[in-house]
C-alpha cells in the first residue's frame, strides 16, 4: 500500500493546481480525452490521485506527461475545474523533483539548442522551399538577434538547466 501524503494537495494548490480539489470524479474528462483514446492515460484517475496524495506515484508516472493540453478535459468538465492547470502543476512539481518524461526533455533541449521544439532539416527545408517560402522560416532561426534573447532567457529561467 501507497503511504498518501495529506501536505501534497496543499503543495499543489501553491504550485496552481488548486482546482484538483473541485473535481468530484464524474469522469467526463476521460471520457473525452483524445490522448486517452489511443493511450492508458486517464486524467480522472491523475485528478483522484492528486486529491488523495500520492505524490510520488504521480511524479513518477508516465501519465502525467500523456496530457497534449487541447483542453477539450475542461472544455467539458460540469465543474469548470481547470484541468490543465493541475496537470501543469504536476508537471512543474515533478520536474522541481527532478522527475520529466524523455520526449518532453527532448523537446526542451531542442528549444534550447535550436530556438524550435522541433530541429529544422534538409527534408522539411526542401518541403519549404517546394511550397515557395523560405527554407529557413523567419522566426529565431533566421535571426541571431532573437535566438541570442531566447538564450537568456532559457538561462535566467533556470530553463536550459532543467533540460541538460
Amino acid at each position: 500500500m501507497v503511504a498518501p501524503n495529506p501536505e501534497f494537495i496543499s503543495e499543489l494548490s501553491a504550485a496552481g493546481g488548486d482546482g484538483a480539489k473541485m473535481c468530484f470524479q464524474c469522469g467526463t474528462c476521460t471520457a473525452g480525452c483524445p490522448s486517452g483514446k489511443i493511450t492508458a492515460y486517464r486524467i480522472r484517475k491523475l485528478m483522484r490521485m492528486a486529491q488523495l496524495g500520492l505524490k510520488e506515484d504521480i511524479i513518477s508516472s508516465e501519465d502525467l506527461w500523456q496530457c497534449t493540453t487541447c483542453y477539450t478535459c475542461e472544455e467539458r468538465c460540469p465543474r469548470g475545474v481547470p484541468i490543465v492547470d493541475v496537470v501543469i502543476a504536476l508537471r512543474n512539481i515533478a520536474v522541481a523533483n527532478g522527475k520529466m518524461f524523455p520526449a518532453h526533455k527532448k523537446t526542451g533541449q531542442n528549444l534550447v539548442a535550436y530556438g524550435h521544439t522541433v530541429a529544422i532539416n534538409d527534408k522539411i527545408k526542401a518541403q519549404r522551399k517546394e511550397l515557395g517560402l523560405d527554407e529557413v522560416p523567419p522566426t529565431v532561426l533566421a535571426n541571431e538577434k532573437a535566438m541570442a534573447d531566447l538564450s537568456v532567457i532559457l538561462e535566467a529561467t533556470g530553463f536550459k538547466k532543467l533540460v541538460e
